[in-house]
């Protein structure tokens, strides 16, 4: 009927990013920094002689709030640790670990689902749009993350890697070819790249999807702050999927209507 709202069109895409949109890794990050932290003050006050008079002095820890802030303004590792207190010959050891340990089932148990992303992505679907999953996560690793909470069903493709370091370093190179070949796997040759949309929410996502010539929309719920997705100059910037979500069908509403 004319007039109506009715869903998205069949040809819509949206190529949606898993850290940060759908799920919160702020814990395991930080939990991650803690026990990295710990493990470099056990291991000089261990093994390192001269470290001796340190032993009961442990690094200052810095609060989730002052850490997340930090990470969500791209303060490097090494600047972290020096803000913990950690000398110059420890920095290495700590980044060391915190590679090392990241991924660590154990830590990554601690992932949780955004607020609001089931509804979200249920509403998208119901709209009739299609999502794929563009990550630099393990690929298997996010899969089963999706099936435990009964999202694998919401999306036709995903898109992965199966190097456990590719999310935690944030490569931007390899988020650009993931999308490059999801784009090419799921839309036709003939497509308007303005039906389709990059969501993410950090540089890797914005770059890639503006590589690729689609509208992107940054998340400032993940390990991005605003200050620092504005920069990139994202096509929008909300605060979580749902509100994208809710932007999407807005605007499907607003084209259909007029």
């Amino acid at each position: 009927m004319a007039g109506l709202p009715r869903s998205l069109s069949e040809q819509t895409t949206v190529f949606c990013d898993f850290d940060g949109p759908i799920v919160d890794v702020s814990d395991r990050y930080y939990s991650t920094y803690r026990l990295a932290l710990t493990d470099t003050d056990r291991f000089y006050s261990e093994f390192s002689p001269q470290q001796q008079v340190e032993k009961n002095l442990p690094s200052p820890v810095l609060t989730k709030e002052q850490f997340w802030h930090m990470k969500q303004n791209r303060i490097p590792d090494r600047e972290i640790a020096k803000q913990s207190g950690l000398s110059d010959e420890k920095i290495d050891f700590f980044i060391a670990r915190v590679v090392k340990i990241v991924n660590r089932p154990d830590l990554v148990q601690q992932d949780k689902l955004q607020p609001g992303v089931s509804w979200a992505l249920n509403l998208l679907r119901t709209q009739g749009i299609k999502l794929i999953l563009v990550t630099l996560r393990d690929q298997l690793e996010a899969t089963y993350i999706l099936e435990q909470h009964g999202l694998r069903n919401l999306f036709t493709g995903i898109y992965g890697t199966d190097d456990s370091q590719a999310a935690y370093q944030n490569y931007t190179e390899v988020k650009t070819y993931l999308l490059d070949r999801a784009m090419k796997d799921h839309l036709p040759s003939a497509a308007n790249p303005h039906d389709s949309w990059m969501i993410g929410d950090t540089e890797a996502d914005i770059l890639a999807g503006t590589a690729m010539g689609i509208p992107t929309i940054g998340l400032t719920c993940g390990i991005r702050s605003y200050r620092q997705l504005s920069q990139l100059q994202p096509t929008s910037l909300e605060p979580d999927l749902l509100s994208a979500a809710h932007r999407l069908v807005g605007m499907s509403c607003l084209q259909v209507c007029c």
